[in-house]
């Protein structure tokens, strides 16, 4: 008996980030190398006829166009992401469609912030998700009825699957790759293209939303840029408000407010962000990272290192720092 083709659609909108729609079409295309034979039937649909333009400006010429002329049986629906995917409208008639489709395959996903597309069709109502860490909160905030895992590099949630930022996509294709043509496959396709089988840590360790970004009103800012420049001093709440010179209660209060976080959680991230740079940056033993950073010792910072950023101290630093600092 014929071996079974899987045709994979990937929807491409318009300024796509190319990455999105030609990294996990080309893990499907190493795994048809592996086995010798068209595994996968790769197809990419927009909805306009003619060349689309990518983020980088690099055109795309599609397979199909949706709702025109897309007949063909589908087995995996992806919809890849834009830079702009969470501020501009979908096009109805692409989410329509989506709509309609869904239903009648094997597996649907996103990639990256295509997450957006999904979710406005209405497809990721009661469901496990993940996206681009950058607007992870953003997807979670419009969509309340969605559990967005922003740590994770992909998703899987019944017959949804969904993939973090742009490379994340390769991660969920050879996982995809993984689930049909099993383990050793999957291995050989990784082998090929020089990637993780199974990438170490999450998404959050390449976020830079731990930078903690002042916030509020002109005193409030000035505030937590002081408190980002002297990260080792004692920053309780009593002190914090004592250099605004109003009182604690009154402090905290405000500070949620203007902020949208405690007092101690912003510290906390501004300690954890200036531990990234010292990591990147200087070759300091990690019971010095952690007094130069405000944290009781190198225990405590490292577990507030996992729970901000997903990895290790140390791990980071073997991922991030700059050369030289690591041939020290």
């Amino acid at each position: 008996m014929q071996a079974k083709t899987r045709t994979v659609v990937m929807v491409a909108p318009p300024g796509v980030q190319l990455l999105d729609v030609s990294g996990p079409l080309d893990v499907f295309a190493e795994a048809n190398a592996q086995v010798g034979r068209a595994a996968y039937c790769l197809l990419v649909a927009t909805a306009e006829p003619g060349p689309l333009r990518s983020s980088s400006g690099i055109r795309l010429m599609p397979d199909r166009v949706i709702d025109r002329d897309f007949v063909d049986p589908i087995d995996t629906l992806l919809v890849a992401g834009c830079p702009n995917a969470a501020v501009v409208p979908a096009n109805e008639a692409v989410l329509g469609w989506l709509r309609q489709r869904a239903p009648t395959v094997r597996r649907v996903g996103s990639v990256c912030s295509g997450a957006f597309f999904l979710a406005a069709a209405g497809l990721l109502e009661g469901r496990r998700v993940t996206t681009h860490w950058s607007v992870a909160a953003e997807l979670a905030r419009r969509f309340p009825e969605v559990t967005v895992e922003a740590d994770a590099i992909h998703v899987s949630d019944g017959p949804l699957r969904t993939a973090a930022g742009v490379t994340a996509g390769l991660d969920l294709a050879l996982a995809l790759v993984e689930e049909d043509l099993g383990h050793e496959i999957a291995m050989r396709v990784a082998s090929q293209l020089v990637m993780f089988f199974r990438r170490p840590g999450g998404q959050m360790q390449f976020s830079r939303k731990g930078q903690a970004v002042p916030a509020g009103r002109s005193a409030l800012q000035a505030l937590q840029r002081w408190v980002a420049a002297h990260p080792a001093l004692d920053h309780s709440v009593a002190n914090l408000a004592q250099r605004m010179e109003i009182s604690p209660r009154h402090f905290s209060r405000l500070f949620r407010s203007e902020v949208g976080i405690t007092p101690a959680t912003w510290v906390e991230e501004a300690r954890i962000n200036a531990a990234r740079q010292l990591l990147e940056g200087e070759n300091a033993a990690p019971k010095q990272v952690a007094a130069r950073c405000g944290f009781a010792d190198a225990d405590t910072l490292r577990r507030a290192f996992v729970r901000h950023v997903g990895v290790t101290p140390a791990e980071y630093r073997r991922r991030f720092a700059n050369p030289a600092i690591l041939a020290d």
